[in-house]
């Protein structure tokens, strides 16, 4: 029997047995093997296989003068015999591919899932320098967690950031609790106009509070994640500092249309300004921390120009005894307090390494923060209850009279 016999019976039985009966793998089998349009004359050789095969199955047995499109050169038979059985390796070779590839996935979740399950803190100089915020920190630092799931999880273990997510988060649920019970009342103790405007504070101190815990847990996440809920973070403070302003404004100067309206106007804008600027990129970056306190700081202490109006219009007795600006005070004292301990990182800028998890500057400033927001809910409140008992403006009653 011929090469070409040969190689035809090989093809016709890719898997065929020995004597000793152990199988082997043969040949080129056209049912399996697809035929890359890239390698030149491959069709034409699959054509030319498939007659041959049906004119050997109807009883021919090969001998005689050759088919037409048969290549006399046996070389050049050889030839697309190789090429045809490197399409089968090569084919053979992409599935093998694809399993390692799989097989290199599974592996890499396998490895992700135990370091998410077994990270430990580490020193500051091992952070990169994305996650390198507070220098007089030394040891217990999260290093990277490419893993939300991680991230929360690392909210029930201890670490640089552990105060400072637990403060704002429990700060949080309790104005949750505290808006929850106030907005229920029904309206024959607190008016819907009144619950609108504790809302504005309500919502404020909430979202604040809300982005600064979810900050300080997920920004090991990864570089991106970190901007963007940094980012979140200053809007949030700027939306606290806004939603004070409602309700001092609007029970202060009750009575006074005008004024009222400036200063709610003026507030707006200068929060939708440090909002803008909470947005730029570079704004929270370890070296402009003392510009975020600045940004912040100022914008707080604009309630004094309407404080000082009131104060100078209506009598200092009666700003202090009506419009709670002692609470007012006392509230923006916080403030300042708590800006000046983040910008300057006391005290760990003179305990380096003792403050790592625990009385650092950061937490003090979220203590102060939620003290802050707790006092100025205790003096609007006392605003709304003096408000209540007069009743209508002077003005009003005056007219109803005439």
């Amino acid at each position: 029997m011929s090469d070409y016999e040969d190689a035809m019976d090989i093809m016709d039985d890719p898997v065929n047995s020995d004597v000793s009966g152990v199988r082997h793998r043969r040949g080129w089998d056209p049912d399996r093997v697809s035929l890359s349009s890239e390698v030149p004359g491959l069709n034409e050789v699959k054509d030319l296989l498939e007659d041959d095969v049906s004119v050997l199955s109807e009883g021919d047995d090969g001998v005689g003068c050759p088919l037409p499109s048969t290549p006399e050169d046996e070389n050049l038979l050889n030839c697309e015999m190789t090429e045809v059985l490197k399409a089968g390796v090569l084919s053979d070779e992409i599935d093998l591919g694809a399993l390692a590839h799989n097989a290199a996935e599974q592996a890499e979740e396998f490895v992700r899932k135990v370091w998410e399950a077994s990270w430990k803190v580490c020193h500051f100089r091992n952070l990169p320098q994305w996650l390198q915020d507070n220098d007089f920190l030394h040891a217990g630092h999260r290093p990277p967690l490419p893993s939300f799931y991680a991230c929360f999880k690392s909210i029930f273990r201890i670490h640089t950031e552990t105060g400072n997510i637990w403060t704002h988060l429990l700060g949080c649920v309790a104005f949750i609790g505290v808006a929850t019970y106030f907005l229920t009342r029904p309206s024959v103790e607190i008016q819907f106009q009144e619950k609108l405007v504790f809302t504005a504070f309500f919502a404020g101190v909430i979202v604040c509070f809300g982005m600064s815990s979810a900050f300080h847990t997920v920004h090991c996440h990864s570089e991106c994640v970190g901007k963007l809920f940094s980012k979140l973070d200053y809007c949030g403070i700027a939306m606290l500092i806004m939603g004070s302003f409602v309700p001092w404004l609007y029970y202060g100067f009750y009575c006074q249309f005008q004024p009222k309206l400036i200063y709610l106007s003026v507030v707006i804008c200068l929060g939708i300004a440090s909002i803008v600027v909470s947005l730029w990129d570079r704004f929270s970056e370890p070296k402009y921390r003392s510009l975020r306190a600045g940004v912040f700081m100022g914008f707080g202490l604009s309630g004094v120009i309407p404080a000082v109006h009131y104060a100078i219009s209506e009598g200092w007795f009666n700003a202090l005894s009506q419009a709670s600006l002692g609470w007012l005070i006392l509230m923006g004292v916080l403030y300042i307090m708590g800006a000046m301990f983040y910008a300057l990182r006391v005290p760990e800028r003179f305990f380096p390494g003792k403050c790592d998890i625990w009385f650092q500057s950061h937490q003090i400033f979220h203590v102060l923060v939620i003290a802050a927001a707790f006092v100025h809910y205790h003096g609007i409140s006392e605003m709304a209850m003096y408000r209540m008992t007069v009743g209508e403006c002077a003005s009003e009653n005056e007219s109803s009279s005439v």
